[in-house]
């Protein structure tokens, strides 16, 4: 298991800082090669740049009063969530359909119920490797 990890390509976890302006103030934003490329495939898929989506975002997570201390963060779990979509089988990442065009609340009731599911599978005991 560990070789799948260790011999991937080392650039994915290089960190990389980017400059953006977010309504009127610049800011850096921190994260791994592995993120960035991310993001760059969902900005694709909504025709915007990362910088645009990136404030989309920002401003969106603003208007939901979500507390957005760690703005990192928040992107490294989007990034997550979305490939949790794709292995789940919600999004693909062949046709590239605008994001914008999936009906989000359908979505999200769906990766709740598979959340559910799956903490579940792994909290059942009965299931887990003995460890003697």
């Amino acid at each position: 298991m560990c070789q799948l990890f260790i011999n991937a390509d080392s650039r994915l976890w290089t960190c990389r800082t980017k400059s953006l302006r977010i309504d009127g103030v610049v800011t850096s934003i921190r994260l791994e090669e592995f993120f960035w490329d991310i993001l760059e495939e969902v900005a694709f898929r909504d025709q915007m740049t990362v910088n645009q989506m990136i404030t989309k975002l920002y401003l969106e997570s603003l208007d939901a009063d979500h507390d957005i201390g760690n703005f990192t963060s928040f992107l490294r779990v989007c990034c997550s969530r979305y490939l949790s979509l794709v292995a789940d089988g919600n999004l693909t990442r062949e046709d590239a359909l605008p994001l914008n065009d999936i009906d989000a609340t359908h979505l999200l009731e769906q990766e709740k119920l598979r959340t559910s599911v799956r903490k579940n599978l792994f909290n059942d005991t009965s299931l887990k490797p003995s460890l003697n």
